[in-house]
């Protein structure tokens, strides 16, 4: 589904796939992959591979929107352990996500939405407020700190690793 916004409300997106509770909290943003197992320091709570376009962030209590998940079995049974520890996302947001990585989200009881009709790291602004309501696979922009007004052009921090 395309964004949608009123002059009375805010820029909202429609995932098909959702899981979770609603949040809300500060977008990181980057046209990059998740792997829980190369691209973070789970102990730090930091992204830690430098290639990462967020390299050097903490994750721990942001919303990640982020390009697609990659990895398999052990980053979904990181997310768990991440959660175990408090040091994990508040929601993982992907343009397209894989079934391994969701069944982690969901073991990990890590908000999760995917699937856009848009590029969902191109329409959301780095460091922008946002609100995900899982049952109604809805993600809403609060804050927008820089103009998306045509989020259908791709990103301009670049493409995916």
């Amino acid at each position: 589904m395309k964004p949608t916004t009123t002059s009375a409300g805010p820029l909202t997106f429609t995932a098909r796939h959702a899981i979770g509770n609603a949040v809300r909290g500060t977008a990181l943003v980057a046209r990059d992959g998740f792997s829980a197992r190369y691209d973070l320091d789970r102990l730090a709570g930091t992204f830690s591979r430098p290639a990462h376009k967020l390299a050097g962030q903490s994750y721990v209590g942001r919303v990640l929107v982020l390009d697609t998940a990659k990895g398999g079995v052990a980053s979904a049974w990181m997310l768990r352990e991440m959660a175990s520890r408090g040091v994990v996302p508040l929601a993982i947001v992907f343009n397209t996500v894989n079934p391994i990585l969701a069944q982690g989200a969901a073991f990990g009881e890590v908000t999760m939405l995917a699937g856009f009709d848009v590029d969902i790291t191109a329409c959301i602004p780095h460091l922008a407020t946002v609100e995900i309501d899982p049952a109604t696979r809805s993600l809403r922009v609060i804050d927008l700190p820089v103009d998306v007004s045509d989020c259908s052009k791709g990103d301009a921090r670049g493409s995916a690793t």
